[in-house]
């Protein structure tokens, strides 16, 4: 799907929450195919800068398209996990005005057969969101033990039957390995007892082994947790998740105040610590017009924060 046909989630009520100052500095951490950097770029004056991230080839490449000539604008090849780096060389420590997260995958790499994501048309096993590292899917299906896959459905994919299709994942690449989406979709279809109503069987478990091959939900923590250094006081965090386990982290990443770096996780937090974030107005979720439109808005879940500390 071309960045012209795909319109981002949340896309107008994500922008509105970032409260564009026309020369201020933003910074989206997940680029994707652009939605919301074009309509930050709208409201920029000649002064506002905005500085993009992605981990995907193609997502850069798009961006290097279509904004090339636009002095405004920066886009760096990055996990958003290491964003404290990408801030530093970029000289903006504590001075973004708002920063954007939208998690998850992106419907141009579910659209994309050979990237792996998806199993409505046959592709190579792969779901790397930057296939030049890492291991593919196909590749950790082929190593994993058992008691870890089934830990990873169980976990990552909130998969009630995790253990019957750990083990029929097993068996089967015990007779031919498994490195097609459709082969994998077929496999976890034929080992689940109970289907959900407008849910494939395989959905739950793609997820899981998705957010395992890409390292997904260390990458959210860490962002998360490095997000107030980047932000100015006054700074706004706008985070779009799309499932429970992304939520949850964002949910516990706002209420709780990270620890000092010179402090061990497991002691507890000296009372002096300061809560970066306020938290501004309710959960936002996609109209029912964005519905129509785009049905994978609907487990959609916008949160807005605001640095204080």
């Amino acid at each position: 799907m071309s960045s012209d046909l795909h319109v981002s989630v949340l896309q107008t009520e994500a922008v509105q929450a970032l409260g564009i100052e026309p020369n201020g500095r933003y910074v989206d951490a997940t680029y994707g195919r652009g939605g919301h950097s074009e309509k930050i770029i709208e409201q920029l004056g000649d002064s506002g800068r905005l500085l993009a991230i992605d981990r995907d080839p193609a997502a850069i490449a798009d961006a290097e398209r279509r904004f090339k000539n636009d002095q405004r604008f920066n886009i760096v090849s990055a996990n958003f996990a290491d964003i404290d780096q990408v801030i530093e060389q970029n000289g903006w420590q504590g001075s973004v005005d708002g920063l954007l997260l939208d998690l998850g995958v992106s419907s141009p790499q579910l659209d994309v057969a050979d990237r792996g994501f998806g199993f409505s048309r046959d592709g190579l096993l792969d779901m790397r969101m930057d296939p030049s590292t890492g291991v593919s899917a196909a590749k950790w299906l082929a190593d994993v033990r058992e008691e870890d896959l089934v830990y990873v459905l169980k976990t990552y994919g909130e998969e009630r039957y995790a253990r019957r299709i750990a083990a029929a994942i097993v068996a089967a690449r015990n007779s031919a390995p498994i490195t097609r989406t459709l082969q994998l979709a077929e496999i976890v279809k034929a080992a689940h007892p109970r289907w959900e109503r407008h849910h494939h069987p395989a959905t739950r478990s793609f997820q899981a082994i998705r957010i395992q091959v890409n390292g997904e939900l260390d990458a959210i923590s860490s962002v998360l947790a490095k997000a107030p250094a980047v932000l100015k006081n006054g700074g706004r965090l706008v985070v779009i998740s799309f499932h429970s386990l992304e939520d949850r982290l964002v949910k516990r990443a706002l209420r709780t105040p990270p620890p000092p770096a010179d402090i061990p996780r497991h002691l507890p937090l000296p009372e002096t610590v300061a809560h970066p974030w306020k938290t501004l107005g309710k959960v936002i979720k996609a109209s029912e017009a964005e519905l129509a439109h785009n049905p994978r808005a609907r487990s959609a879940v916008m949160r807005v924060a605001k640095r204080v500390a």
